[in-house]
């Protein structure tokens, strides 16, 4: 964004018009103005929340009028300040007010409410905006959608009691960087659109019995382009798309509890779309016409009872079906029954035991925006031995192998006409890491060519995607995560492998094993890899680990040498990475080593030793265990901090 003017108070905030004019200019640039709000406000409200807010945020600007006030015909430069004046307040109430938090959202009554779903480029760039300050998101929106200058975010920040406008200056200058000039077109896409949303219903049989009392209530009217009904309760299911009931204590609606609407998806129905996720799987299992099972399934959804173990993985909510759910399998497994069904946006996996003796178990995972990966596969049932997978229909080949041992060739599974694979070893927990295994998956010719990937089970009901971004190029371009099956990649993996360990339970998605550069290490010591292993939760929070690899055999790990929870860091939206390590060599000497991705220019070394050396690597001797601050040189000419170092809690 431009930087060459100092902006003036009236420049950015512009100066208060009279109500008609603020009126005016609220109808007529509605939809821009909700926009920036939606952006600026925390996604930590939920996205039904967070639409509420942000036409609330706009909505109660509109100043009193003045004694005596009358309405006119507006001139050119005033229209442009009143503009400004509007989006000053705006911005003002999205980053300090705190009543989106208590009752002050607009009633809205019967409906839930959210933008439509992005692609892949739209759901990383939200990610990533999840991951910053709303400061920053505010800045982002202003320089991009807006237009604004740096002077004049800077100065508008300030305006609206943001302490460090520089530093969500920077925040927001590396996430447009990182959209790679597309940053304006994925901020007007639909994703970030609240006047454009979609709608679910939410409790029926609870908003009939609140209508016999409300009637003489009024709804306020929502959203410029149409009217909307949601109900805001407190039951907000904060990531959930839908309102629920069932462990909350609300009763499930009596649709969503009768076992003649499950939906049930034709057999061939994934070769006929382009969407492929859980929609698209057929019921399968030998008990899928057993209506007493699938009644006892919906029913300890809808209500668990105390007989009933229930679990669900990180942020999962626990709530019961508010309509009709699609039926993926119900038939027997090993010592249990088991009934799998998806609402949309969970997996809900039902078992009692094969007997009728003991008590049934409950278990949720997130599956919202599954693809063709991460809708792939799903456990079935565990035993001692490993876990069974329920294969999606698109799956024509399984196989399993050895993450630690790369050169070894995967076996091949004998997978039943249902899906159902044998039993598959699963990686163990605690103790010695000395073996990772995981599945290799081929998807059918019927809908991509030549299309093989990893997945592992870390304990959910979801396996996690594998993947692998290659170091970079001389000269190349970025690159992005691909399928983690080639040599290099599992030979990168091969020394990542027990690092999943840490992740189990946690709700992740996909993990990427980025080797994002290379060392020549001192007294001819070999090639070093310095590795960031980025895990991406359903949620859309990220965590990394970033390794030191010295050559070592195959299987060996390396050396956890800097971590970051809730980041962007080695993510396409946070593709600037600097880490560095103390190291010993073989001749006894250490070494400060360090190494950053591939937009930097130099390292520099600073505290009892100071070096400095040109391009991605740093390697100068030093004390042993010698305090030493780090920083790099990048090529747009700003400066990057190193990833923080492991704590003794870690």
């Amino acid at each position: 964004m431009p930087t060459d003017r100092q902006p003036s108070l009236r420049t950015v905030s512009g100066a208060r018009p009279g109500v008609r004019e603020a009126e005016a200019i609220i109808v007529e640039r509605y939809p821009r103005l909700v926009r920036l709000a939606y952006l600026t406000l925390p996604p930590s409200l939920g996205r039904h929340r967070r639409v509420l807010a942000a036409h609330a945020t706009v909505q109660r600007v509109l100043p009193r009028a003045a004694r005596g006030e009358a309405g006119g015909e507006r001139q050119g430069g005033a229209e442009a300040d009143a503009y400004r004046w509007v989006r000053y307040r705006i911005l003002r109430g999205a980053l300090r007010r705190r009543w989106w938090r208590g009752g002050g959202l607009p009633l809205v009554v019967g409906l839930r409410l959210f933008p439509s779903a992005g692609g892949a480029e739209e759901l990383a760039l939200d990610q990533a905006l999840s991951s910053v300050s709303a400061p920053a998101r505010a800045a982002f929106a202003l320089g991009v959608l807006e237009g604004l200058c740096e002077a004049d975010v800077r100065e508008l920040l300030r305006q609206c009691g943001v302490a460090d406008p520089a530093a969500a200056l920077r925040t927001a200058h590396r996430l447009r960087e990182s959209g790679g000039g597309r940053a304006e077109a994925l901020l007007r896409a639909a994703e970030f659109d609240p006047c454009a949303v979609q709608t679910r219903p939410s409790d029926l049989l609870r908003r009939r019995q609140r209508s016999r009392t409300a009637a003489a209530g009024g709804v306020l009217a929502l959203l410029a382009t149409g009217v909307a009904s949601v109900d805001l309760s407190a039951r907000d299911a904060g990531e959930s798309r839908a309102a629920h009931s069932g462990a909350s204590g609300q009763p499930a609606p009596a649709r969503a509890l009768d076992v003649d609407l499950l939906q049930r998806a034709p057999s061939d129905a994934w070769a006929r779309t382009a969407r492929l996720d859980f929609s698209v799987w057929p019921a399968r299992g030998e008990r899928t016409k057993d209506a007493a099972l699938l009644r006892r399934a919906l029913d300890a959804w809808a209500a668990p009872g105390a007989t009933v173990r229930v679990s669900a993985t990180a942020d999962t909510a626990r709530t019961g079906p508010a309509a009709p759910a699609r039926l993926l399998y119900a038939g027997v497994v090993d010592e249990a029954v088991v009934v799998l069904l998806h609402d949309g946006v969970r997996v809900v996996r039902y078992a009692e035991p094969r007997s009728g003796a003991g008590a049934a178990a409950l278990d949720f995972a997130r599956t919202d925006d599954a693809d063709v990966t991460t809708a792939a596969s799903v456990v079935l049932g565990r035993t001692e031995r490993g876990a069974r997978h329920l294969l999606a229909p698109w799956i024509a080949e399984a196989a399993v192998r050895d993450l630690l041992v790369p050169g070894a060739a995967a076996r091949g599974l004998a997978v039943a006409d249902g899906g159902v694979t044998p039993v598959v070893p699963s990686p163990a927990a605690g103790g010695a890491c000395t073996s990772w295994p995981a599945l290799q998956l081929r998807s059918s010719q019927r809908i991509v060519e030549d299309h093989a990937f990893l997945v592992t089970d870390l304990g959910d009901l979801a396996p996690v995607h594998l993947t692998h971004t290659p170091p970079p190029g001389e000269g190349a371009p970025a690159r992005q995560p691909r399928e983690a099956t080639g040599a290099p990649a599992l030979a990168s993996w091969a020394r990542s492998a027990c690092l999943l360990g840490a992740l189990r339970g946690a709700g992740v998605r996909t993990v990427n094993d980025w080797a994002y550069a290379h060392q020549e290490l001192p007294d001819d010591a070999g090639r070093a890899a310095w590795v960031c292993t980025r895990a991406e939760t359903w949620r859309g929070h990220g965590r990394v680990l970033v390794q030191f690899q010295p050559p070592a055999a195959p299987g060996s790990a390396g050396s956890v040498v800097a971590r970051a929870e809730d980041t962007a860091a080695c993510s396409r939206f946070g593709q600037h990475v600097l880490a560095g390590a103390h190291w010993r060599s073989p001749s006894g000497k250490w070494f400060l080593l360090a190494a950053g991705s591939r937009a930097v220019t130099g390292i520099t070394a600073a505290g009892p030793v100071a070096a400095e050396e040109r391009g991605t690597t740093l390697a100068v001797p030093v004390p042993q265990g010698s305090p030493v601050r780090l920083s790099a040189r990048l090529a747009s000419g700003g400066t990057l901090a190193p990833l923080a170092p492991p704590t003794a809690d870690d």
